[in-house]
């Protein structure tokens, strides 16, 4: 079995730093897959919006302040990028309290659990190992797969920076 990277004190949890299981995902680079799974327990992988661009928002768990305003601000979001734009939001909650949440704040957007095997936090190097909950990160991705913006927050308590995030899977959508 291969030993992940890990990337200390990449980011800090209330104020104390943490490690980062996976490499960093760079800007220009080819998206990693992943699996993951949605609402309806379905298996979820790039692919599965292949030729689509993509704004991945990943939050350590919906049910806290900072994750809950992020994913909301995301969903609103919605309504103002293209078509071909895909929004997820990735956590380790299980798909049942995704879609509690979603329907107990009336948030219409794609969520999915990365519990069963942290494919994605490792994939995208947002897995933080002291605590076993994904950094709070925000990634596009193109149509044609590649990274075209990559922001893992510092300081997993603060938020993403919305605007940029918007503006560059607008762009990517172009």
């Amino acid at each position: 079995m291969a030993i992940a990277t890990e990337q200390s004190g990449a980011v800090k949890f209330k104020g104390n730093p943490m490690t980062l299981v996976g490499a960093k995902v760079a800007v220009g680079a080819t998206a990693p897959d992943f699996q993951v799974i949605d609402s309806a327990l379905q298996a979820v992988t790039l692919a599965s919006s292949a030729g689509k661009v993509r704004l991945i928002s990943v939050v350590p768990s919906l049910d806290t302040p900072v994750c809950s305003q992020q994913t909301k601000r995301f969903g609103e979001a919605l309504e103002t990028l293209p078509q071909n734009v895909q929004v997820y939001t990735v956590s380790l909650d299980l798909p049942f309290a995704q879609k509690r949440w979603c329907g107990s704040e009336g948030v219409e957007m794609t969520t999915l659990s990365d519990h069963r095997s942290k494919s994605f936090g490792t994939a995208y190097g947002v897995l933080i190992k002291e605590l076993q909950l994904l950094a709070r990160a925000v990634f596009v991705v193109d149509a044609k797969d590649l990274v075209t913006y990559a922001e893992v927050v510092p300081e997993v308590t603060e938020h993403p920076n919305y605007d940029a995030a918007i503006a560059a899977a607008k762009k990517a959508a172009e």
